[in-house]
């Protein structure tokens, strides 16, 4: 049978001030207020850039996989352009990253956790941010066994590019996802007022 204290709400023993158990509710951060169409448009402007860039890399992974998968190269598309298209994707994608890490995320850590290095961020802090570092090693295997192929030192098999694509793919589309959720309006607007965000570089 349960006591008396365990059923009653726990009391400070220093001030006798009952503390009520936190709801969900109350964790939750306070709601506001709707946005105009253009105050939408305004702070929405990051991630629908961001997902511009996202969109390319989506299609050029999907390209590639779906030949390492198939066995198969596009039709038309000869083995130096396939090779060519793989080692296209990694570059563009490592300029993207550096390009946010120096220009972009610093001015978002400013005020955004999920964008702040070292622990500043609590739990979640960097979690953008260790994503570009396991996608970047495995990018760096890909990259490694396509010049290897492009330069003649061996032949290019399909599997074995699955297998190189296989290490990096989970991490790296969830973080093409999450990082434009977490640059959507509905998310800045709680950080930064709208003179703020159009000053963000992008």
């Amino acid at each position: 049978m349960a006591s008396a204290a365990e059923d009653s709400p726990a009391t400070s023993p220093t001030s006798g001030v009952v503390n009520e158990p936190v709801t969900e509710e109350e964790k939750a951060p306070p709601a506001l207020p709707p946005l105009s169409a253009h105050e939408f448009k305004q702070y929405n402007r990051l991630a629908e850039h961001m997902d511009y860039f996202h969109e390319h890399f989506r299609r050029s992974w999907t390209t590639l996989y779906t030949a390492a998968s198939s066995g198969r190269r596009p039709a038309g598309m000869g083995l130096k352009q396939f090779l060519d298209e793989g080692l296209s994707l990694i570059s563009h994608l490592t300029t993207h990253h550096n390009i946010e890490e120096t220009y972009v995320f610093p001015v978002l850590a400013r005020k955004m956790p999920e964008f702040q290095a070292g622990g500043r961020g609590g739990r979640k802090a960097a979690e953008l941010l260790q994503q570009h570092k396991e996608i970047h090693k495995g990018m760096d295997g890909m990259e490694d066994y396509l010049r290897r192929c492009r330069n003649g030192e061996t032949d290019l098999e399909m599997s074995v590019l699955r297998t190189q694509m296989d290490t990096w793919g989970e991490v790296l589309w969830k973080h093409l996802d999450q990082e434009v959720k977490t640059l959507g309006a509905d998310n800045v607007r709680r950080y930064f007022t709208l003179d703020e965000v159009k000053r963000i570089p992008m």
